[in-house]
C-alpha cells in the first residue's frame, strides 16, 4: 500500500512540473523566428530582445522568485506565476508588434521565473523520503527532456499549417490544467517565519546577473571580446560583490552563502552548472550540422535530436535506482564520462556520412548528462531545510542557466573562430572581400553566398564551408569532453564529503 502511495505522489509532483512549458517556448521560438521576423519586420536590435528577454528577466528572477515561494506560499506562487505565463502567452501570440512582442516575452519571463523553484520546492516538501524524492526529480527532469524536444516538432508541425502566433497557444492548455488540478493535488507550504524580502537585495541581485548574461549574451553574438562585454561584466561583478557583502550581514538573507561551505551542496550546483555548459553548447551545433551540413528540414532535425532527449528522459528515472545502488558521487562520475564519451564521438563526424555517427553520439551525450542534472538538483534540494527549499532551488536552476549561456558564449567561440580561420584561408580567388567577410561570420551565411555563384565555385565555397563548421564542431566537442572530464573528478570528490 505504501509503493501505491508513493508511486501517486510522485505522479502527482510530476504534473506541477508544467515548467516543461517555459522550457518548450524557448526551444519553439527558434524553429519560429524566421517566421515571425517575415512577418512582424522587427530590426535586428528588436529580433534580438524577442529572442533574449525572456532569458534575461528568467535568470535574474529565479533566485527571487525562490525566496518569494518560500514566504507567500510555493503553491500560490506556482498559480500566479502559471496564470502571466498563460496570459503573456495568449498576448504574444496575437502581437500586432514587435515592441508588443518583446512586451509579452518579458512577462512570460517573469511567470517562468516562477515555476521551476515552485515545482523543485514543492517536491522537497511532498517526498521527505531520498529515494522518493531522487525518484520524483528524476520524472521533473524528464518532463523538461520533453519539452525541450517536443517543442521544435510541435513549432514545426504548428507553422506549415498555422500562423506563427499558433507556437505561443499551446502553452495555453497546459496552465488551464494546472491551474485547474494543482489546488487539489498539490499541497501548499510556506516557511514557518515569513521574513519579508530585503529589498535592497533583490535590486543587487539584477544588478549582478542582468549585466554578466548580457556579457555572456553579447560575446555569444560577436564572438569577441568588446568594451560593451567587458564593462558590463565589470558592472555586474562590482554588484555582486556588495549583493555578497550584504547577504553575510543579514539574518535572513536571499542567498544562503553558508550553504557553499558544504562541500556536497558546493559540487552539485558546479556539477549543474558543468551540465548545462557542455550539453547546451554542442546542442547548438549539433542543430546546425543536421541542417545544413546534411540539408535536413528544422523538423527532421528535430526528430533526430529525438535520441538526446530519450536518453536524458530514461536515465532521469533510473537514476534513482542506480543511486540507492552505487551512490550519488560513482553515478554522478559514470555519467560525466559516458557524456565525454559521447562528446568525443560527435568530434569525429565527417562531412559527408556523419549522420548516424552524430544521431547515436547525441543520445550518449543525453544518456550521460541526465544523471549530472537529476542528482546535482537531487542533493541541492536535500542539502537545505524544507522553509529554505525554494531558495535553494532557485541557486540550482540560476547555475543551470549560467552554465547554458557560458557554453553558448565560450564553445560558439571557439568553433566560430576555427571556422573563420580555416574558412577565409581557403575561399575561392573570384569572390570579393565583402562577400569573403560574409562567408566568415558563419557556415548559414557562407551557403547564402554560395546560391548567388556560379555552379562550380558555389560547389567549392560550400564544400570548404562545410568542411570548416565540422572543424570548429569538432574543437567546440573536444573542449566540452574536457569539462566532462574535470566534472567527473571534481563533483564526486565534493559529494563524497559530508
Amino acid at each position: 500500500m505504501r509503493r501505491y502511495s508513493a508511486t501517486r505522489r510522485i505522479e502527482t509532483a510530476s504534473r506541477p512540473s508544467r515548467s516543461a512549458s517555459s522550457i518548450a517556448a524557448v526551444t519553439i521560438l527558434h524553429i519560429a523566428i524566421p517566421t515571425i521576423t517575415a512577418e512582424l519586420a522587427p530590426s535586428p536590435s528588436q529580433t534580438l530582445w524577442i529572442l533574449d528577454v525572456y532569458g534575461f528577466l528568467l535568470a535574474g528572477l529565479l533566485i527571487v522568485m525562490g525566496n518569494l515561494g518560500d514566504r507567500i506560499g510555493r503553491r500560490r506562487l506556482l498559480l500566479l506565476g502559471s496564470g502571466l505565463f498563460g496570459a503573456a502567452s495568449v498576448l504574444a501570440a496575437f502581437a500586432a508588434t514587435p515592441e508588443v512582442l518583446i512586451a509579452a516575452r518579458a512577462l512570460m519571463g517573469i511567470g517562468g521565473a516562477t515555476l521551476m523553484p515552485s515545482t523543485l520546492s514543492l517536491i522537497r516538501t511532498m517526498f521527505p523520503d531520498p529515494r522518493e524524492r531522487t525518484r520524483a526529480i528524476g520524472i521533473w527532469t524528464a518532463s523538461l527532456s520533453g519539452g525541450i524536444a517536443l517543442g521544435p516538432i510541435v513549432g514545426g508541425v504548428l507553422l506549415e499549417s498555422l500562423w506563427w502566433g499558433s507556437v505561443f497557444l499551446i502553452n495555453v492548455p497546459a496552465v488551464v490544467a494546472l491551474v485547474a488540478l494543482a489546488p487539489r493535488l498539490v499541497p501548499e507550504y510556506r516557511g514557518a517565519v515569513a521574513a519579508p524580502l530585503d529589498l535592497w537585495s533583490v535590486t543587487l541581485s539584477f544588478a549582478m546577473i542582468l549585466p554578466v548574461v548580457w556579457s555572456v549574451k553579447a560575446v555569444a553574438e560577436k564572438g569577441a571580446l568588446g568594451p560593451a562585454p567587458v564593462g558590463a561584466l565589470a558592472v555586474g561583478l562590482l554588484f555582486g560583490a556588495v549583493f555578497l557583502a550584504r547577504q553575510r550581514r543579514l539574518s535572513t538573507p536571499l542567498v544562503e552563502l553558508r550553504l557553499f561551505t558544504h562541500p556536497r551542496f558546493t559540487g552539485a550546483i558546479l556539477g549543474a552548472g558543468l551540465a548545462m555548459f557542455s550539453l547546451v553548447g554542442v546542442m547548438l551545433y549539433n542543430a546546425q550540422y543536421l541542417q545544413l551540413v546534411h540539408g535536413l528540414s528544422p523538423l527532421a532535425a528535430a526528430v533526430a535530436l529525438l535520441p538526446v532527449m530519450a536518453g536524458v528522459g530514461v536515465m532521469s528515472v533510473v537514476s534513482s535506482v542506480l543511486v540507492g545502488r552505487l551512490g550519488y558521487a560513482v553515478v554522478f562520475g559514470v555519467g560525466s564520462l559516458v557524456a565525454a564519451g559521447g562528446m568525443l564521438a560527435l568530434s569525429r563526424a565527417p562531412v559527408g556520412d556523419g549522420l548516424v555517427l552524430a544521431v547515436v553520439a547525441a543520445g550518449v551525450i543525453g544518456a550521460g548528462i541526465a544523471p549530472m542534472m537529476t542528482l546535482a538538483t537531487d542533493v541541492v534540494v536535500a542539502s537545505v531545510p524544507a522553509s529554505r527549499a525554494g531558495a535553494a532551488s532557485a541557486l540550482s536552476e540560476t547555475a543551470a542557466e549560467f552554465g547554458a549561456a557560458l557554453g553558448i558564449a565560450v564553445l560558439g567561440s571557439i568553433g566560430t573562430a576555427l571556422y573563420r580561420s580555416r574558412v577565409l584561408d581557403g575561399v575561392p580567388g573570384d569572390i570579393p572581400a565583402e562577400g569573403a567577410e560574409t562567408v566568415g561570420s558563419s557556415l548559414g551565411a557562407a551557403l547564402g553566398v554560395a546560391e548567388r555563384l556560379p555552379v562550380q565555385t558555389a560547389a567549392e565555397l560550400s564544400d570548404l564551408a562545410r568542411a570548416a563548421f565540422v572543424d570548429g564542431l569538432s574543437a567546440a566537442t573536444v573542449t566540452a569532453a574536457v569539462v566532462l572530464v574535470v566534472a567527473a573528478i571534481v563533483c564526486p570528490l565534493l559529494l563524497r564529503r559530508s
